[in-house]
């Protein structure tokens, strides 16, 4: 990946306008990068997404705060855990007092895969996206991009 003004084939009125493309651009970018390592997994970046927040809340989670933790906030939170639960990735219980609100939580064939996952990634190594960075440039965009986010 170059110079965001050739990838794009174009240029911006001002620095600002050229950082905003940029990190959409680059966002993008690694999500497409992920995807392309989780899918031989079945299951979308989303669903892998939903599948680390429970094994990390070790307890019965509410849809709600699935989708409060989120990393990619999605309408179909409740369509992606329909394909977990088919798949048998996470269990789901409805709450007797209020049968609105769904509990869900991984199951051992989730923290199964999770596992087989977790293990990929040690051997291809996530971080070699970055690289190029030195560890001081990688803690300088993470400041920027706390930063841009308040």
């Amino acid at each position: 990946m170059g110079r965001i003004e050739d990838e794009m084939n174009t240029k911006f009125a001002n620095g600002k306008q050229r950082m905003m493309s940029s990190i959409v651009f680059t966002s993008n970018w690694i999500q497409n990068r992920f995807g392309d390592f989780i899918k031989p997994f079945g299951i979308s970046s989303q669903q892998f997404n939903i599948l680390r927040i429970l094994r990390g809340a070790k307890e019965w989670l509410s849809m709600n705060e699935v989708k409060k933790r989120m990393v990619e906030k999605s309408p179909n939170t409740t369509r992606l855990c329909d394909k977990l639960l088919a798949k048998e990735l996470i269990l789901r219980e409805k709450c007797h007092e209020d049968k609105r609100v769904v509990y869900l939580k991984i199951s051992d064939k989730g923290l199964e895969l999770l596992s087989e996952i977790d293990q990929a990634e040690a051997q291809i190594d996530m971080c070699d996206y970055f690289e190029n960075f030195t560890e001081e440039e990688a803690d300088l965009v993470t400041n920027v991009l706390n930063k841009m986010r308040g």
